[in-house]
């Protein structure tokens, strides 16, 4: 398996194998943090700053995570991090991984990588992807954060070539594109194309430290263009034949289907970007997990719920864009892709949160209470009411009814539904309220306040379940409690 010579994610598996995946949730490979530790402190990066390292997954706990991988099915362990070379573990772990027969594609950014380390790397058949992002020594260093990363990396790389990348074992170089490289990165591909080394140039996601680096933004036409003369120079120089689409110059992403991320602190994710906790590794095994998560579930099978342009695209068989860039601009995991070229011009198609609840349930004035949808999460919501004069249950003292409580939760679960069900203009679903156990009244509410209300699913049997509410006026909880409710599945 030599997944570093094509950057399609997931072309080293075949069409049977990702459908049995998706049957079966299985797993085909998993992108595992071994520590968030790094020595770099690069402006693009999705870590955020101020990590705790105290509570990271022990030794034992990752060959237990590697082990439950590799029952799922997973042929490949991707290593990301943090940076993984600072990992005291990592040769130790990298020996374990491979005496399980499980194929290892390390992204790292050179750090420590000798000519022993490099020399061990390719006897274990670790697949190296180099973080490299310019040419330019001034301009690299900026981009990692630290002077010094530009000698650190070309050493790591003339090491890892002396060892015998990349005919020993595959050799990629990972690089972000932005506003300050994109000129020099045609004359980078022919220069690693040349030299039979894998190019991962990716758009970036919007989310920990490029939030706050706009500067590195790229006009998404401008994107394209690169894009479509990168694929030029593919297919008459080294007669790589494939369709430009986001995120991944000459690749695309369809992870979700058969691969999911747990970080160094056991949380699972869909990918580094949804940043969508569905569950811990610390109580609940990852089989469960997978099974268990409606956000995974909706991932796997994209097509029928995915929504927007995207949903309508001729190319849905193998592109959905970027699943990380939807949700970090929209807040909406099933959203289409806003920096996708194809969707330049339907922007406004593509629905973002909050939403008004009045777009997600049946209820209408003067018995629709919740306001606005804020949030989505794994079976949980969070909504917003705004006490008005009008607001139904609301008494002429201006004091919102305690019975009101029960509907308020009931309501917020419904939108939280009828946004997972909204497709190009699909109605929310109808349902009904049961029954109310172990409500607790903790405070008051009064014309004027805001409240803020979350919504989790706690149990589920068809169309009927079990909700946990929980509802504060500022960082006071005033209600809580559990409400069984009916909702058509249509």
């Amino acid at each position: 398996m030599e997944s570093c010579n094509n950057s399609m994610y997931g072309a080293e598996f075949s069409p049977e194998e990702i459908e049995d995946a998706v049957s079966n949730n299985r797993l085909l490979s998993a992108e595992i943090e071994f520590s968030r530790r790094c020595n770099f402190n690069c402006v693009y990066c999705y870590v955020k700053n101020g990590q705790n390292f105290n509570d990271e997954l022990t030794a034992a706990e990752i060959r237990d995570l590697v082990l439950q991988v590799k029952d799922l099915g997973a042929k490949k362990i991707i290593i990301l991090g943090g940076e993984p070379m600072v990992y005291p573990h990592l040769f130790d772990m990298l020996s374990f991984i491979k005496s399980q027969g499980l194929y290892i594609e390390l992204f790292t950014n050179g750090t420590g990588i000798d000519a022993s380390k490099a020399r061990t790397l390719c006897e274990f058949g670790v697949a190296v992807v180099l973080k490299m992002n310019s040419f330019d020594e001034k301009l690299q260093d900026m981009l990692a954060g630290k002077k010094g990363a530009y000698a650190q990396i070309h050493e790591a790389f003339e090491n890892l070539k002396k060892a015998g990348y990349p005919s020993g074992a595959p050799l990629g170089i990972s690089s972000i594109i932005c506003g300050q490289n994109i000129d020099e990165l045609e004359g980078m591909w022919t220069w690693l194309r040349d030299q039979n080394i894998t190019p991962f140039f990716e758009m970036i996601t919007p989310q920990g430290n490029a939030k706050a680096n706009d500067l590195l933004d790229v006009d998404t036409e401008r994107i394209h263009k690169f894009f479509c003369r990168i694929a030029e120079i593919d297919r008459d120089k080294y007669g790589n034949h494939w369709d430009p689409q986001p995120p991944l110059v000459a690749g695309g992403c369809l992870r979700h289907q058969f691969s999911c991320s747990i970080d160094s602190y056991g949380y699972v994710q869909p990918c580094v970007g949804v940043t969508i906790p569905v569950g811990n590794i610390r109580e609940k095994k990852l089989a469960d997990i997978i099974r268990e998560s409606e956000v995974m579930q909706d991932l796997k099978n994209y097509k029928k719920t995915i929504k927007g342009p995207c949903s309508e695209c001729l190319n849905l068989n193998k592109c959905y864009g970027c699943r990380g860039a939807a949700y970090q601009l929209t807040g909406d995991y099933l959203a289409s892709d806003p920096l996708c070229w194809k969707n330049v011009d339907r922007l406004d198609d593509i629905v973002r949160l909050p939403v008004n609840a009045s777009e997600l349930i049946p209820h209408k004035p003067p018995m629709l209470i919740v306001n606005k949808l804020v949030a989505i999460k794994e079976r949980e919501s969070i909504t917003e009411v705004e006490i008005s004069k009008n607001t139904i249950f609301v008494s002429e003292d201006g004091r919102l009814d305690e019975a009101s409580y029960p509907e308020i939760i009931a309501q917020s679960i419904a939108a939280q539904d009828g946004f997972r069900k909204l497709r190009n203009g699909g109605n929310g679903p109808k349902g009904f309220l049961l029954g109310v156990k172990n409500l607790e009244i903790l405070g008051s509410a009064r014309v004027g306040d805001t409240l803020r209300v979350s919504a989790c699913k706690v149990a589920k049997y068809g169309g009927f379940g079990v909700i946990k509410g929980e509802i504060f006026k500022g960082d006071d909880i005033i209600a809580r409690g559990e409400i069984k409710v009916w909702q058509d599945e249509k």
